[in-house]
């Protein structure tokens, strides 16, 4: 997989759609608490990893319940979680075998730390496999997805052009950052 994916404008747009999509849907149905009207209630992300982006790119869509006021937060493929790059970055910096000549070209595309790529690599050899949502997950892929070779073992799985294939990777992990950094 390319860094050049990362810097591409387009690509971001589309995520930005899949997010609107993931939001509509969970407004729709409403409050999961109390059955409410859902109403905007994003938030503001300083996200790292990429090229410069209008405004709405770096809002964090969630809703908030008109009479509970709780909050009810879609999955997102733009970001991963709590961390601070976007979610393609965290999953690309991983994808390939770690060589000193990658790191540096991590280091200097991305401005990411090679502490923060090895704890990256870390956590999805470590923590990730002992997701409970992994767990359930991986059993229904087959053959058998190698957690020594994560994420690019995942990362073949799906689309064939690069855009696709992380995109519909994003969008398959996108549940998995709420039930675990």
């Amino acid at each position: 997989m390319c860094l050049s994916l990362l810097h591409d404008v387009g690509f971001y747009d589309h995520l930005l759609r899949i997010d609107q999509d993931l939001s509509n849907q969970i407004r729709k149905d409403g409050c999961p608490r109390c059955g409410g009207r859902l109403d905007s209630g994003g938030y503001a992300r300083k996200v790292r990893g990429g090229p410069q982006l209008s405004e709405e790119h770096y809002k964090r869509l969630s809703l908030c319940c008109d009479r509970c006021r709780k909050r009810a937060t879609p999955p997102s493929v733009r970001f991963y979680g709590r961390r601070v790059y976007w979610g393609g970055a965290f999953v690309l910096a991983c994808a390939r075998k770690l060589t000193p000549a990658w790191l540096a070209r991590l280091c200097a595309e991305l401005g990411v730390d090679r502490r923060t790529v090895r704890r990256w690599r870390q956590w999805w050899h470590e923590q990730f496999v002992r997701l409970a949502w992994w767990k359930a997950k991986k059993g229904r892929l087959t053959p058998p997805v190698s957690e020594q070779a994560l994420p690019s073992s995942l990362l073949e799985r799906f689309g064939t052009d690069r855009s696709t294939r992380l995109s519909a990777l994003l969008q398959w992990l996108a549940p998995s950052a709420a039930s675990g950094q």
